[in-house]
């Protein structure tokens, strides 16, 4: 990977995520740096000069729309390019036109010498984050998903407003496809230092239909924010500046992303959403939790849906 003191993100889509993300990555001042690439040159361009101008209120930072030969000496490629969900489409029916735009992306991104991690975002983003790995050659470390961030985060914030605990304090994750096979892993959630079984009685109705309902708000938010706005953009790009920062500032930080599965839970040869410890060097590890017996089947369930469509794909 490339060693030098400017960090550098080079950001490959300048639409509704795109553009939410360089926003957000400039307001929280993470790079050093920022390339931004879009078919449309005239709009990365327009999104260059607008960021800029907000400059004389933020970090320092050297912003300006290029190519993919900018791409040479980037930490990190982010790819937020690809074509939309539209209302009554799942995340799976983009595959096949994102796949090819993703294999002229990746070759062209791999062209110019780039050497550092891919960050992906376009849906459906666990087989977009296998298509980059296999297109590109690169170590499984070095590409990464933003899996069910969003999903995860969703999740704590409304297991917080039940609760009425800061959702930071909230210890919860949504695992499996970023799309509807996802599921909550009840059984290592935590409110504060406490169990949520230690706080709820697991075994009574009323409390499974509460949690029933938190994760269907949470598995369906995307439907209902794109038939009342067109597309969900500013939580998966404070998400994917999330994982920027983890990466550049060495955190070692705890994430759930789509990563590589090679026999964590029993799964060989996908990219699936699962806790993960995140560093410079990309995924410094996968964390296998132990599932309860009906996680474990939702996990097996979810990874049959990608599977069957990877196989169908490559």
């Amino acid at each position: 990977m490339n060693k030098k003191s400017t960090n550098k993100v080079a950001l490959i889509g300048t639409g509704f995520v795109g553009s939410s993300y360089a926003f957000a990555l400039l307001n929280q001042g993470v790079t050093e740096e920022l390339v931004m690439i879009d078919v449309n040159k005239e709009k990365a361009e327009g999104d260059a000069i607008d960021l800029k101008h907000g400059l004389a209120f933020a970090s320092p930072m050297k912003i300006y729309a290029g190519d993919y030969e900018d791409c040479r000496d980037a930490d990190i490629v982010v790819i937020t390019a690809g074509a939309n969900q539209q209302p009554g489409e799942t995340r799976l029916d983009l595959v096949e036109k994102n796949v090819k735009i993703f294999e002229s992306i990746v070759n062209s991104v791999m062209e110019s010498g780039f050497d550092g991690i891919f960050l992906v975002a376009t849906n459906p983003v666990d087989i977009l984050s296998y298509a980059t790995w296999k297109f590109s050659g690169l170590p499984k470390e070095r590409v990464i998903g933003s899996g069910t961030i969003l999903d995860t985060s969703r999740l704590r914030y409304l297991v917080g407003e039940e609760f009425d605990i800061d959702p930071r304090n909230i210890h919860a994750y949504i695992m499996g496809e970023h799309g509807d096979t996802e599921f909550p892993v009840w059984s290592h959630t935590t409110i504060g230092a406490s169990n949520l079984s230690e706080i709820v009685d697991m075994t009574e109705k009323e409390t499974q239909e509460k949690l029933e309902d938190i994760f269907v708000n949470v598995r369906d938010a995307a439907y209902h924010i794109i038939q009342q706005k067109g597309a969900t953009y500013y939580g998966i790009a404070m998400g994917l500046v999330r994982i920027t920062k983890a990466i550049l500032r060495n955190e070692n930080s705890v994430l759930t992303i789509s990563g590589l599965l090679e026999g964590e839970y029993g799964q060989e040869d996908l990219y699936i959403g699962v806790p993960a410890i995140i560093n410079r060097e990309g995924i410094r590890k996968l964390i296998e939790l132990p599932l309860n017996k009906t996680e474990q089947k939702q996990f097996e369930h979810s990874a049959a849906t990608l599977k069957q469509v990877i196989n169908q794909t490559f």
